[in-house]
């Protein structure tokens, strides 16, 4: 159950914090979001929104937890690594903290109370 509660407000926390605004102003979120990799602001967008919004969905309902987690991590991590670099630690604690959140989900996995759980049976009943 612990898991449960874990997964579901470290989503919501992304989501909220960091989603919604980016998909509400998709436009903006182009313009102003760092591409590390040159793919250009649109791709770059895209793979934020996929990692703040439908990634963390996918945790909450426990479905492909370990995976969706990956895709937040690549997110997170390069903010660490890359993006935030030279900022102070005040700044990168934000994607240390998310990357840390999630490491946890990824080798966890989702739990018993998770639709990887139900479907794939991965936890089995004593």
């Amino acid at each position: 159950m612990v898991l449960l509660i874990y997964r579901l407000l470290v989503s919501l926390a992304m989501i909220n914090t960091h989603g919604m605004k980016k998909i509400l102003d998709f436009q903006g979120t182009i313009e102003h979001i760092p591409d590390p990799l040159g793919l250009g602001g649109e791709i770059s967008a895209t793979m934020a929104i996929l990692a703040n919004i439908v990634a963390p969905v996918f945790i909450i309902l426990g479905l492909g937890a370990r995976f969706a987690a990956l895709l937040i991590l690549s997110v997170t991590l390069m903010g660490f690594f890359v993006v935030h670099a030279n900022d102070p630690w005040a700044v990168r604690d934000i994607p240390l903290m998310y990357s840390l959140a999630y490491l946890l989900i990824f080798f966890l996995g989702a739990g018993a109370y998770s639709l990887d759980n139900r479907f794939f049976n991965h936890f089995k009943s004593d």
